[in-house]
């Protein structure tokens, strides 16, 4: 299995810390408007977004007029999800090109969950990754036909036990792709804090550990920086947020997502975060140099000491700094022999004494 996986402008390798490629879940939130999805994908990339992601679906194909709500009615209080989808499916494909084209043009990636085998076909040449949703990780027929068109693949996990993602995987391996993200996912609008479940990620990362893992969040925004942050340092290497133009309007997803302010504000975390983790190979800075030199101890004398006197451990006591024999050499300057007189205090120097032999091994035994 790959260990890395391309999305246009970024690679991630699953093994190695790096800054986390962050979706702005657009979805739906333009209601329909051309020139707000227009906006939108302007400010995610002035933001710092990786990606801005919509969603193509139309009602009819996406759900029966007979189907009930599962979000929170408090929050958004259409009570089917027909009706609920029919208000903001206004998108045709010459929209799609468009958003597609700003994207390209503001140096961000375009993404749009496709909800149907025509939107999957649609979308090829206009995304560099699909999208699937959680709901649809038991929709075999879409599974494949993603799977097919050989690009990598973000799959959702919310509300799926593991058997149900391992069928999902066997599926898309089955044609032949093997490029395929996990997102840890709850599939509950909004979603508590107390269900965030982010410990999740790392079980994850062990169960499936030639896939990357990533977060796609439904908490309320308030935290999110916490939140995400949490979720990255846990191992989510794709950090998924819905957002929105104005956190004020009702219903729909706009109840739960992120603006393009706190877009920047995490985006600016995530960039001192990276600043913090620097290096992950253990070694000494040039920045720490004076202090190896200063704040490290030398072998001091503790008394006067006379040239040709054998040194004792009760001449010698460590001091800093650093810029003589160094402790580490104490046993062979125990018993070394003073080349010339060394004063009380005095910092020792190799100039001054001849380090004692150490003994060589009985070649008897």
């Amino acid at each position: 299995m790959p260990s890395e996986m391309t999305i246009g402008r970024r690679t991630l390798t699953r093994d190695r810390f790096q800054r986390p490629y962050i979706i702005a879940e657009a979805g739906v939130n333009h209601e329909g408007s051309l020139e707000v999805a227009v906006e939108m994908v302007r400010r995610a990339a002035q933001a710092g977004a990786d990606a801005i992601k919509f969603q193509t679906y139309k009602a009819e194909t996406l759900a029966s007029r007979h189907s009930p709500s599962y979000w929170d009615t408090s929050k958004e209080p259409t009570r089917s999800q027909y009706e609920l989808f029919k208000k903001y499916d206004r998108f045709g494909d010459r929209e799609y090109e468009q958003l597609a084209e700003v994207a390209r043009e503001c140096g961000i990636d375009f993404l749009s969950t496709p909800f149907d085998l025509r939107a999957v076909d649609m979308l090829e040449p206009l995304v560099p990754a699909y999208k699937v949703a959680s709901a649809d990780i038991t929709n075999v027929p879409l599974l494949r036909r993603v799977a097919q068109k050989g690009k990598p693949i973000l799959l959702s996990t919310g509300a799926s036990t593991v058997s149900e993602i391992h069928r999902a995987l066997e599926v898309i391996r089955a044609e032949g792709n093997e490029q395929v993200a996990l997102l840890h996912c709850v599939l509950n609008y909004p979603t508590a804090y107390a269900d965030a479940n982010l410990g999740m990620i790392a079980h994850m990362r062990r169960i499936f550990p030639d896939h990357l893992i990533g977060y796609s969040d439904h908490t309320p925004a308030d935290r999110m920086g916490q939140v995400l942050m949490l979720a990255w340092l846990l191992g989510a290497q794709i950090l998924e947020k819905h957002y929105t133009h104005d956190k004020t309007l009702p219903g729909n997803d706009h109840y739960h997502a992120m603006d393009a302010d706190d877009l920047a504000r995490f985006v600016a975390e995530v960039r001192f975060a990276e600043t913090l983790f620097g290096s992950d190979e253990k070694r000494a800075l040039p920045s720490e140099e004076p202090a190896r030199a200063h704040a490290r101890r030398s072998l001091v004398a503790a008394r006067r000491i006379q040239k040709g006197q054998t040194l004792t451990a009760d001449d010698l006591v460590c001091k800093r700094p650093g810029t003589g024999i160094p402790p580490t050499l104490y046993d062979f300057v125990v018993g070394a022999t003073a080349l010339a007189d060394i004063e009380p205090d005095e910092i020792l120097t190799f100039d001054k004494v001849l380090l004692r032999t150490p003994h060589a091994p009985d070649s008897s035994l």
